[in-house]
């Protein structure tokens, strides 16, 4: 009897989705990372209001189910600092994205993972590729990112935030 019981449980366990085993990893809270982004100080938010040529810009860069409406960032000395969301495979990730006065990414850090799988996109050895990458054509980041195996999405998404982040940088910079 106990072995049709195993039998049984291991079946219906087999049959959960993948994402059913996932958890929510902090690995730093926004506040921290603002915070420790910008040496102890915390500036005062603002938020972008999103129109609909800029949804259209979003749009190519993360596809057209991502709707925007406001963004809020911190913005300091000419350097701005985005807390972004976007799906890996079936959950959110949050990273932030610290974009300097020469509009180039200073600081990647993936805050909050969701996935079951792909959680590596939270080392520093995969973060620091995108330090220096600035974007091109309003879509891609004009530096090559390496990515890993097994997490594919992950790394699309990293890459899509980061563009979105130095798009979003651009817009509040050329803001009269």
């Amino acid at each position: 009897m106990r072995s049709h019981l195993f039998i049984i449980c291991m079946i219906l366990l087999s049959a959960a989705p993948l994402n059913v085993w996932a958890a929510e990893d902090v690995y730093q809270s926004p506040s921290e990372f603002i915070s420790q982004s910008y040496d102890g100080v915390t500036p005062t938010s603002q938020t972008l209001q999103v129109t609909t040529e800029l949804q259209t810009k979003i749009a190519k860069i993360m596809g057209s189910k991502y709707k925007l409406t406001n963004v809020e960032y911190w913005p300091l000395n000419g350097k701005t600092l985005w807390i972004l969301e976007a799906i890996g495979k079936y959950e959110p990730i949050t990273a932030g994205f610290l974009v300097g006065k020469d509009a180039t990414l200073e600081r990647v850090k993936v805050l909050i993972y969701r996935e079951s799988h792909g959680w590596e996109v939270k080392r520093k050895f995969f973060t620091r590729q995108f330090k220096g990458a600035g974007l091109k054509k309003e879509k891609k980041l004009d530096k090559t990112i390496n990515g890993i195996s097994g997490a594919t999405l992950s790394v699309n998404a990293l890459k899509e935030m980061s563009a979105l982040a130095l798009l979003l940088h651009k817009e509040v910079r050329s803001a009269p």
